[in-house]
């Protein structure tokens, strides 16, 4: 067989050439296509007066600010014109400043880790926030009352006071 057709594999096998395994057109029998049922009908239900041409308002996106343009403002508004200034090799990581609330403080540790320095009241839980990938701690919410020290890059006004009422401290970490 493999002499027969000038290949191996499973292909020579069944006697199918190349062609005939990898050609899409081949994946799907002719008998489920759609236009089966147009057959014999003249037009194939596009119409003998306009006539059913390749591309008759332009490929794609094309007219977009001509003979498309009601679909366009009515559908896509503000998609063609520019916004804002521009800005010359922006860095991203310059501005990227995560922040946690500190109602959000104490889920970074356990609530048992919470639980066992609640009754100690000569040393504190250490909570570094930006272990946890953020990088500024801000004042929302309550703070339970028991010390903790809280390491993090920034620290909102209203943030620092409210640890430091608990007793905690507040310690900046480059």
């Amino acid at each position: 067989i493999n002499a027969e057709y000038g290949s191996s594999g499973i292909n020579a096998e069944y006697g199918l050439s190349f062609a005939q395994t990898c050609d899409p057109i081949c994946s799907m029998p002719s008998r489920f296509s759609k236009n089966r049922k147009k057959r014999g009908h003249v037009s194939a239900g596009n119409g003998r007066v306009g006539k059913h041409r390749k591309h008759p308002g332009g490929r794609g996106n094309a007219g977009g600010q001509h003979h498309h343009r009601i679909n366009f403002d009515k559908y896509h508004p503000g998609y063609f014109g520019k916004v804002g200034m521009r800005y010359f090799h922006l860095n991203k990581n310059k501005y990227y400043c995560p922040t946690l609330n500190l109602d959000r403080l104490w889920t970074l540790v356990s609530e048992q880790t919470r639980l066992h320095y609640s009754q100690k009241k000569d040393v504190a839980p250490v909570i570094d926030v930006t272990k946890a990938g953020y990088f500024k701690v801000l004042g929302k919410g309550h703070l339970p009352r028991q010390p903790v020290i809280v390491k993090a890059k920034f620290f909102s006004k209203t943030a620092e006071q409210k640890i430091k009422k608990v007793g905690g401290v507040c310690v900046l970490s480059a």
